[in-house]
């Protein structure tokens, strides 16, 4: 996971990085982004079509659903004006017929909604998720293609991993409200597609960048943080229209999967001063899945280092099958807390709830929360919530060192500076390249 791009964060990639964008336009491919980018530098993202935070109110551009809409329909005609300037030009230089296709180049447009981020530490007066933004209340404006859909705390479902009190049903039941908006705005931008005739010959990709910003959520790498939606349709593979793939996939796949949709190959390039050599993807393409169902995708990793600039605490996993490995770095350290997660009513009813010894309504302590173990162990299919670490349970231990083995070859082949610690330092030019530091970890 990333950082955050904006503000004291400053998270950024490095400046040689071959991003998705950079190589698209490179192959001559339409590149848009509305939205919430909150990535950079700039000259390794470049867009041809960009209305984001960095341009314009991520309100207006990330939750106002019409004006995404519009936005939309904006991309597209300046994509179809630009197919008819090149045929005017093909028409007034007709020695140059054979230079200049005929045909629309390819397009990639990439909608970030912003719903549904909680947004009661930046902008409280719309709710904590922004979810009176628009509704046509006082001074809350209106959003015309919006149809607001309001929930009780009764009617909400409690995932499992968040406390179940009548403050956290509230607290659902507002992003229930902002999820209906974002429903509705997938709805609007796909008919844009359709009205522009890019149907069925368009790849669609849906998926979220975390989990739900909840106790246990977002910033984790839990499962309650990392499962995403991932939803795939593509004209050219209707073999499998409707079904539900059970591989493991994540977030790097991405990349791979609109590559191999343009047939845009990944280049051989090195970043300057890594000592390990040219850089690969390390994710797979999806569009074989939509075919047939893979028969060994069972293996994802991911990292965590820092959410806000503040609140670092390294951590990796692996997961293989029904166990789920994490790597704690700094263990010994209590688990940061994000602004927006600080001021949501969710976690301050835990907070109050903990320090008043009151029942909190949850499956684990703040303590719990807060200290966490170096190494933890999940059989998640007989233990979903995570909450029963196996680490150190010796029938398991050919298990454990398996997976630990698994996840500092994937750190290795990624190039991650945290290979070695907390209780080794990597040193490059030195064999074996992690050195002790014998500080009883």
């Amino acid at each position: 996971m990333y950082g955050l791009h904006q503000g004291v964060h400053h998270f950024n990639s490095f400046d040689g990085v071959q991003s998705l964008p950079l190589l698209l336009g490179q192959a001559n491919i339409h590149t848009g982004i509305i939205g919430k980018k909150h990535v950079g530098p700039g000259s390794v993202y470049p867009f041809d079509f960009a209305y984001t935070e960095e341009n314009n109110s991520v309100l207006q551009v990330g939750r106002n659903i019409t004006r995404i809409k519009l936005l939309v329909r904006k991309f597209f005609q300046t994509h179809k004006d630009e197919a008819l300037e090149r045929r005017q030009k093909q028409e007034e230089n007709k020695e140059d017929r054979d230079k200049i296709k005929d045909e629309e180049r390819p397009f990639f447009l990439y909608v970030a909604f912003h719903d549904t981020h909680r947004c009661g530490h930046s902008q409280p007066q719309y709710g904590a998720f922004c979810e009176k933004f628009g509704n046509g209340e006082m001074g809350m404006g209106r959003i015309p293609d919006w149809t607001p859909e309001y929930y009780t705390p009764e009617q909400v479902k409690v995932p499992p991993f968040v406390p179940d009190t009548p403050v956290a049903r509230a607290d659902l039941a507002a992003q229930y409200t902002t999820v209906s908006r974002l429903d509705q705005g997938i709805g609007l931008v796909l008919q844009e597609l359709r009205d522009a005739g890019y149907e069925n010959d368009t790849l669609v990709i849906y998926s979220s960048d975390n989990g739900i910003p909840f106790p246990n959520g977002r910033t984790n790498l839990y499962r309650s943080g990392t499962a995403e939606p991932m939803l795939v349709s593509s004209p050219e593979h209707r073999e499998r229209w409707g079904d539900t793939s059970q591989a493991f996939v994540s977030l790097l796949d991405i990349t791979p999967t609109i590559l191999d949709w343009f047939s845009v190959p990944y280049p051989s390039y090195s970043l300057p001063g890594s000592p390990r050599g040219p850089v690969h993807l390390t994710g797979r393409s999806l569009l074989p899945a939509l075919v047939t169902e893979p028969s060994s995708w069972y293996t994802v990793y991911s990292s965590q280092s820092l959410h806000e600039v503040t609140m670092y605490y390294p951590t990796r996993s692996v997961q293989q099958g029904a166990y789920h490995l994490l790597h704690n770095l700094h263990y010994r350290m209590p688990f940061p807390i994000d602004q927006d997660l600080f001021v949501s009513p969710t976690f301050q009813d835990l907070l109050n709830r903990t320090r008043l010894s009151q029942p909190t309504h949850w499956f684990k302590s703040l303590q719990q929360y807060y200290y966490r173990a170096r190494w933890e162990l999940y059989d998640t299919r007989a233990d979903p919530l995570e909450t029963r670490n196996l680490a150190s349970d010796p029938s398991l231990s050919a298990v454990l060192e398996s997976l630990r083995q698994s996840l500092q070859k994937w750190q290795w082949e990624t190039a991650d500076p945290w290979v070695c610690g907390p209780d080794y330092v990597l040193e490059d030019k030195l064999e074996p390249h992690c050195r002790p530091l014998y500080n009883g970890l």
